[in-house]
């Protein structure tokens, strides 16, 4: 079934460049889909209008008529008279402007501007075409502060979001009532997804924009390599998260393009909740960090708990995370060991 409804298509990855778009695009080149496009933001603003008319109409155009800059390694360039037809066109929609609490308390209103412009003028244009299928990545921040646990698809408007990251998650939850307004109006084939907080190798380790696992394993092994006795680490160490490794996300995002055509949104998770204090005695153990871990009660917490009921993936197109969190947590930590030097 996946390789017909592959069959034919070309797809469009935004944020295919980034972490979870890396692997995205390596497991539609492992499906045998030759014609890739990743746009980039050099050639594409994508919080442009105009910018947007431009990427459609490249993508759009003959295989040999496609801009250089958009196409992946793997497209596949054969002359051709015939214009794509935008039935054939798959839009994957991953880019984001993404941080840490950190980054979203200090820049709240252009994470609410570039997620909601880029999100809701793609999959308006989209529909304009005619594009044949459009998957719109969500985020978990989308949910409420007091969401229960385990946070259902139906619980995501029974509240506001936890405060730190409200912007962004609003900015992106737009993108449901689009899908769905869409659909019941125009019969737009969108989906929308929501996976949990991501990790693995490739994450972004940048301290200034992390998230929390890569901050928290840079800090482990950079403090056992100065010595230090105390590794600081923000909040009290009491809410819980839920973590989804990267490769399972992507082929979650994958299975439900292939499967899934319904408006209803779908979480992507691995249904194991964990407290940042195991979470980071964890790093500590296995970066073999030998100091003290400290908690700096000043800075916030953030959402209190956060888990997922991941049935409807699995009911709906057959999905479930693979890979357990410990296996996933030592992988991330041996790559980064392994690509230091080009990590800033």
């Amino acid at each position: 079934m996946a390789e017909n409804f592959w069959q034919g298509k070309r797809v469009m990855i935004t944020g295919g460049a980034g972490f979870l778009g890396s692997f995205v695009t390596e497991k539609l080149a492992a499906r045998g889909v030759a014609d890739i496009l990743i746009p980039r933001i050099e050639n594409y603003n994508l919080t442009d209008r105009d910018d947007i008319k431009r990427l459609l109409d490249d993508s759009l155009q003959p295989a040999d008529k496609v801009p250089t800059h958009l196409q992946h390694s793997t497209f596949n360039i054969q002359p051709s008279t015939l214009i794509l037809q935008p039935e054939n066109m798959v839009i994957i929609h991953l880019a984001a402007n993404v941080g840490g609490i950190g980054a979203n308390r200090e820049h709240p209103a252009e994470f609410f501007y570039d997620n909601l412009m880029m999100g809701v003028e793609l999959m308006h244009q989209s529909w304009q075409r005619g594009v044949g299928k459009f998957t719109a990545i969500g985020t978990v921040c989308a949910y409420p502060k007091f969401t229960p646990v385990p946070f259902k698809e139906e619980d995501l408007w029974i509240g506001y979001p936890e405060e730190t990251n409200a912007p962004y998650g609003l900015a992106k939850k737009m993108m449901l009532v689009q899908s769905e307004a869409y659909r019941q109006q125009y019969g737009f084939n969108s989906i929308f997804v929501l996976p949990v907080n991501l990790y693995g190798p490739r994450d972004n380790f940048n301290l200034q924009t992390s998230h929390v696992i890569p901050a928290l394993i840079r800090k482990a092994i950079e403090a056992g390599e100065r010595g230090d006795k105390e590794l600081v680490v923000w909040g009290d160490g009491s809410p819980t998260r839920e973590f989804l490794y990267v490769e399972d996300a992507a082929e979650g995002i994958l299975t439900a393009t292939e499967k899934y055509n319904s408006s209803d949104p779908v979480n992507l998770g691995s249904g194991y909740e964990i407290s940042i204090k195991d979470l980071a005695e964890m790093i500590v153990r296995q970066t073999g960090y030998q100091g003290k871990l400290v908690w700096d009660t000043e800075k916030p917490n953030g959402q209190p708990r956060r888990g997922l009921d991941v049935s409807r993936a699995k009911e709906r197109f057959g999905w479930s995370a693979q890979v357990s969190f410990e296996e996933g947590m030592r992988r991330t930590i041996d790559w980064f060991k392994a690509n230091r030097d080009k990590i800033r």
